[in-house]
């Protein structure tokens, strides 16, 4: 089957190299030239483990191949995905829906007759009806007579493991209300069968809901945690037998049970706003998610007290190493990372920041101003009053704290993803901080 897949992001990329890999013939527009030109030369624009082999196979296969023309992509296309980004709109929380508009209206100068429209953008709930009466009114203006489907088919990705969550899904959730759009959907997904992954026909309101419901569900499982971590800290309990207590539960589960600075990234606080959003909109208010961002945001900031407390109070004109910035491991990506705040909020009172981080430095050299960057993690550390563990790539896990003391000034160590057993860190002579300890 010919794909069209309008957005080389995170979504789009990852979903359009996958769906080669099963056999379909797939072609990737964007509208930068940069990206496009990157892609063909058979590099990633983004950090995504084994991304880079897969789409190179597939491109040497014929099978895959990236243009910036629309109309080209869109040729001879039984469907075309658009997976392009829905930010937060500035003032309101919404999420932006502008990029979906356009790629639609554009699309309808372009598509063939029969096209199956696939929005697998994260959108709210309403979102792919607007899409189609948008065709429509395009195709009104432009005197076109062709006929179209809309479908939503959510993502479910986990930067880091995306292609793995892509070809093992739990679920495939698509929303379609037409046999024909069914159809084709059905045969996009159909290799997955032989792995008996569970394909979802829902309306087109349920499919966005579903998305949303389950990403500030887990926002809201973490923050749970979070809150439980600051009680243990004042009764004496520790969090990582809690959460593992909790977690046996089979009603529970021990997914998303890890105390930690907050959550960030691309997903969940965007989501977590944009349901807020919508539930006011409705006067169904989302009163347990609209806690969930107050009591992550407070997490963030507070995890920055905990590194001026360790120092005594004061960070001014002291430095401070940083493991990690980006905000989970095995992604570039810096969105809502926890260090967005935590950084900013040590320089701010007067403390030089050395960073290290894998993947980092490409978006984090315009977001953190004044820090330096250090590849290894034992020269960041040299000379340092204190090291903060904020990110858990393995490179972080399994450092030598004897070696670290031995480079330090100070004997500070705060282990704000709870990476390391607190005897260690003493017999290697460094004061532990952690979260719900």
């Amino acid at each position: 089957m010919r794909i069209a897949m309008i957005g080389t992001g995170y979504v789009g990329l990852v979903s359009g190299v996958c769906f080669s890999d099963f056999g379909h013939d797939v072609v990737c527009v964007d509208k930068d030239p940069a990206k496009i030109d990157t892609l063909r030369t058979g590099r990633t624009p983004i950090y995504e483990p084994g991304l880079e082999d897969l789409m190179r196979r597939n491109v040497e296969a014929g099978r895959l191949s990236f243009t910036g023309d629309l109309a080209e992509a869109a040729a001879g296309a039984q469907a075309v995905f658009i997976a392009v980004g829905t930010p937060t709109r500035r003032g309101d929380g919404h999420a932006d829906l502008s990029y979906v508009f356009a790629a639609a209206r554009e699309l309808a100068d372009v598509m063939d007759d029969g096209t199956v429209v696939v929005t697998k953008s994260t959108v709210p709930v309403g979102t792919n009806r607007m899409v189609a009466q948008t065709i429509r009114a395009r195709l009104d203006e432009t005197g076109r007579k062709i006929g179209f489907e809309v479908a939503s088919n959510p993502e479910f990705l986990r930067e880091g493991a995306a292609i793995e969550d892509f070809m093992r899904p739990d679920r495939v959730v698509v929303g379609a209300e037409t046999d024909r759009a069914r159809e084709i959907l059905r045969e996009i997904y159909r290799p997955l069968s032989l792995r008996e992954a569970p394909v979802m026909f829902t309306s087109l309101e349920s499919a966005e809901m579903i998305k949303y419901a389950s990403n500030a569900f887990l926002a809201t499982k973490i923050t749970f945690i979070n809150e439980v971590a600051d009680l243990c800290e004042k009764v004496g309990a520790n969090v990582k037998e809690v959460a593992k207590g909790m977690g046996l539960d089979g009603r529970i589960g021990p997914k998303f049970l890890h105390a930690g600075p907050g959550y960030g990234g691309s997903c969940f606080p965007k989501d977590t706003m944009a349901l807020a959003r919508t539930g006011q909109e409705h006067a169904a208010p989302m009163r347990i998610v609209e806690t969930v961002i107050a009591v992550n945001d407070a997490r963030k900031r507070r995890m920055a007290e905990k590194v001026i407390d360790l120092c005594g109070g004061s960070v001014n004109g002291r430095k401070i190493a940083v493991f990690g910035v980006t905000f989970k491991p095995n992604t570039d990506d810096m969105r809502e990372s926890p260090a967005l705040t935590i950084v900013p909020a040590l320089i701010g009172q007067g403390a030089r920041v050395a960073v290290c981080d894998p993947a980092g430095r490409k978006e984090g050299e315009a977001l953190l101003p004044g820090v330096e960057w250090v590849e290894d993690p034992y020269e960041a550390a040299r000379d340092a009053d204190a090291a903060v563990l904020i990110t858990e790539w393995n490179q972080f896990r399994a450092l030598d704290l004897a070696r670290l003391r031995g480079v330090m000034k100070g004997d500070g160590f705060a282990d704000l993803r709870n990476v390391y057993d607190p005897a260690e860190a003493e017999r290697a002579g460094l004061r532990y901080v952690s979260v719900g300890r």
